[in-house]
This record gives structure tokens, sequence and C-alpha cells, in this order.
């Protein structure tokens, strides 16, 4: 969490907290009146849309950090096809034109020139590393200009990243609806919130133990699963609020003194001391720090020799359907194996389905708590000797994630649907496609390239995405390349092997490029 980014908000009295109840109610109605919705989920016609790309709850990172994760969200400009649309950008400091004529010059059924005037692209110019939504509400001002963006406020809504008492509160200075989950339910889709809720649903998960907040309630923890699992070799410590991995840590348990043992307890807290964190140079007293503010979970480290890292993604309309929106097995990296890379889609069928079952009894339980928006469930899936495979759910992201941005990047640009009982994505024109994404397509060597460079290069090399065709390579996060060495990119293609085949092929050309460019300065 952000704990030294302060804004001081009122503080939601019933009376604001009825204000933005009502501001809510707005959303049914608005999505009857447009009388269809896009195909992500967001109301397109006559309609003005506020994108905030906020990293509000997201462990701290470094100001150009942030704006190339909010410019990750530039796929929702895909959104401008529909001819009525308008659309408000928020972002720290200006997009580079370069990246926005690169997403519009991708917009099919409508010209750039008429997408452009509809774009309202506007940012604080501010460079620190605090997330969005502090940088404008600092700033009443910025605010105003918002407001002055938005023809009709009945006909307007916040679209947030993830929602927190901050972005609620924009939403209410806007007195605009958002379409998100209420703040208020923040807490279930942290760590200690999802096991509650898969126990209450009666999904498998794993043995744990959640809401803890020193290293003593580990130590408890950590005993109490031993005596009922005295084989266990290893467990897994979350942060609540912990994103990508970031606030993961194993801990290795094996040749511990038994059970009960009289040292015991002193040999798990010396196993937890020597803990291996996913994110290197975090230390233990200040991962402890994050415990304290934020609560943890510890829980077994599921073993087995074929594993999967699923996800199913879903959303809630305001009309309180709910909808299976994609599956993805997830790219993992890191130390242990816990650090969100990238996604593939769809999901492997010999166990999508299986997830995707689980999945709908968080969905349905979110119905009945009044929750709208997007959010996905995390799984891991071990397939078992006769071949079939067990599900265990592990987390619940209450919000849009890593595998938002390229789904919808071809939901919008093919117009296509995910079908849940067959696995597969069909577009329009009756084709399956499939993709392999990822945020972290990186390298020191890549900082010798610009977002221009990366642009020519796709171009020149024909992997630019094909409108006809409607497969290629679909670019974000790339106009820090030349700082962080770092860039995202969504490659669709006709099958998971040719997706997987394209991807190769680009990262290939950027190592080659590189190299070539290193060699001949």
């Amino acid at each position: 969490m952000h704990t030294k980014q302060l804004v001081a908000i009122p503080p939601l009295t019933p009376e604001r907290a009825a204000r933005f109840d009502a501001l809510q109610e707005k959303l049914a109605p608005l999505w009857r009146l447009i009388g269809r919705t896009d195909p992500g989920g967001e109301v397109q016609d006559a309609n003005t849309l506020i994108v905030l790309p906020s990293l509000t709850a997201e462990i701290d990172v470094p100001g150009p950090m942030h704006q190339i994760y909010e410019e990750r969200f530039l796929f929702m400009t895909f959104l401008l096809r529909q001819p009525n649309l308008r659309m408000i950008y928020l972002t720290s400091q200006a997009i580079d034109p370069l990246v926005i004529d690169y997403y519009l010059h991708n917009l099919p059924d409508v010209t750039v020139s008429n997408a452009r005037k509809r774009l309202f692209a506007i940012a604080p110019q501010d460079g620190s590393d605090k997330a969005l939504v502090y940088k404008v509400l600092e700033r009443p001002w910025f605010v105003r200009r918002i407001r002055e963006l938005i023809p009709n406020p009945d006909r307007a809504h916040l679209v947030p990243f993830l929602t927190t008492d901050l972005e609620r509160e924009l939403a209410l200075q806007l007195d605009i609806p958002m379409y998100a989950a209420d703040p208020r339910y923040f807490a279930l889709g942290g760590k200690s919130g999802a096991r509650r809720l898969f126990a209450e649903e009666g999904l498998p998960h794993p043995l744990g133990v959640e809401n803890i907040d020193d290293e003593a309630g580990f130590v408890r923890a950590i005993a109490g699963m031993r005596e009922q699992r005295p084989a266990l070799r290893r467990v897994i410590t979350k942060l609540n609020q912990g994103v990508s991995g970031m606030g993961n840590a194993v801990v290795d348990l094996r040749e511990l003194p038994a059970p009960g043992d009289a040292a015991e307890t002193e040999a798990i807290a010396g196993r937890l001391r020597a803990m291996q964190f996913e994110l290197p140079e975090l230390a233990y007293d200040a991962y402890l720090q994050g415990v304290a503010a934020q609560g943890a979970i510890v829980e077994e480290m599921i073993e087995g020799d074929v594993k999967q890292s699923p996800s199913v993604q879903m959303r809630i309309s305001p009309l309180g359907k709910v909808e299976i929106l994609s599956t993805h097995d997830q790219m993992l990296g890191g130390p242990s194996g816990q650090s969100y890379l990238g996604a593939i889609f769809p999901a492997d069928p010999a166990y999508s389905r299986l997830i995707t079952r689980e999945a709908v009894k968080i969905g349905d339980r979110f119905v009945r708590e009044g929750i709208v928006g997007r959010f996905a469930l995390d799984f891991l899936t071990v397939q078992r000797p006769d071949g079939d495979w067990d599900a265990y759910a592990i987390e619940v992201n209450l919000r849009k994630g890593g595998t938002t941005h390229p789904f919808l990047t071809l939901q919008y640009l093919t117009d296509g649907l995910y079908d849940p009982e067959t696995g597969r994505f069909t577009t329009e024109q009756g084709e399956q496609r499939c993709y392999v994404a990822s945020d972290h397509v990186e390298s020191p060597a890549y900082r010798i390239f610009t977002a221009d460079d990366l642009l020519d290069l796709i171009s020149v090399h024909r992997l630019t995405f094909d409108q006809t065709c409607q497969t290629g390579v679909v670019l974000h996060m790339f106009s820090g390349v030349g700082q962080l060495g770092r860039l995202g990119v969504t490659c669709i293609h006709g099958t998971p092997e040719r997706a997987r085949g394209l991807y190769e092929e680009f990262v290939r050309l950027l190592d080659d490029e590189a190299a070539r460019r290193l060699a001949n300065p």
C-alpha cells in the first residue's frame, strides 16, 4: 500500500455514502439506455468514459514505471470506433503523440481524425512516484478540468483500474458513477478475504491460515499446519494486497523437528527469517512491516510434477448478470515462479471448464453482495496420475489485471467472443484466435531503441496487426523503452502454436536488432 501518499479527503459520512450509492444506481439505467454494450462491457454510444489507470493499491514503483503502466490501458481507445463515444484518458504525464497515433491507426471502421476529436488525453504533469489518483485529487483545478470535459454527467462514468476510497472520492467529486467494485468490498480482493470466500463457497483451496499480522502469527499458523499435515515441505506467505507475486515468499520446512517438538517453534522462526522473497531486494524486517500494515496469509505450496497457473476473468454488469469473459494460462517467473510475466490465451481446455465452474460460484456470491465490474480468479491446477486435473483456488483479483488489456485488445479489434463451454475465442468471421501476451519483454539492450524504432521494426518486418486477417503484433507500454529497456506485446494468431511462434519471432527480432546496433554504433 502507498502509506506515504496521503490525500486529505472528506470522511465517508452516511450522507456521502448514500450519495455514492445513488450515483452507482445510475449505471443500470445507463446500461439500458444505451441499448447495447461494447464486447468488453463498458457503455459506448453517446457516453463519456473517464479512464483512470491508477496503480493506487499496488507496490510502490518509480514515476516512469507508473507512466508506462498507465499507458498499458490505452487499448481502451479502441472503443473510439463507436462514433458517439467521448473518452477522457488520464495519465501522470502527457502521452507521446506517436503512441496515441499508433493506437488510433489500429481502429477499424472510423477515421483517425474523427477518433482524435473525441479523445481527451490530459495529465497533471506530475512525474513523481505517487499513484495517479493522488495526483488528480491533490489538484482541484485538474478535477474541474475533467468536469468541464463531460458534456452530460448523466451519460458519463468512471472506469478505474481498481477502486479504493480515493477512486470513490474522485467519482463523488465528478458527480458520476464508476463501473467497478465499491471499495467497501476491498478486503474481498485481498488474500485473507479470498480464502474466506473460498471456504464459504466450497471451492477447493490450499491448506492455510489467514489474518496474520506478525512473525508470531506465522509461527503459530505453520505449527498448526504441520500438525494437520506432518509431511508439509514448503509454505508460501503472502501479503494481503500483494500483486503479481511481489508480496510472496517461500518458507522451506524440510528437516524441521517433528510437529509438537519443543524445538519446533524456534526452528520455524529461523526458517521464516531465511524465507525466499519473490522480490529479491526485499528485507525480512521490511516485509514484517508490510505484514503489520496490511495483514498476510500462509498456505501450503501445492506439490505436483505437472502444474499450471490458469486464471478466469469475469464481469458483473450493472444489471446483475455474471459473465465468463476469458481464461488464461499465466506465464510466471521470478525466484520461485510466482511473479506474473504474461499470459497465454485461452487456457488449456483440459482444465478450463473445471476452473470456470468453480469461478462462477464466486461470481454468484459477488452478485449477492451487490458488486459490479471486472474481477478475476487465479487457480493452481495439478495433473493427477490418471491424466485428469485437480484445481485449487488461489486468489481473487477484484479489479482489472494483467490479463485485462490483452484480452480486450483482441476483443475490441475483432468483435469476437469467448465460449466458456468450448474454451475457444471466435471472431465475428467465425475464426479462432489465440494470443501470447507479456508486460515483461525486457533487456538492458532494448534501451538502444526509441518508441519510433519499435514501430518501424514491426512495420518493416510485417508484424503489425492486420485487420484483414486479424493477426499480428500489438504493442503496449513501449513509450519508456529507451529509459527502462522494457515494453509489452500481444501476439495474436489462429492457434496457440502460431501465437507462440509470433511472440518468439518478435522477441528474436528485438534481440537481433539490438545486437546489430550495439555492434555498429
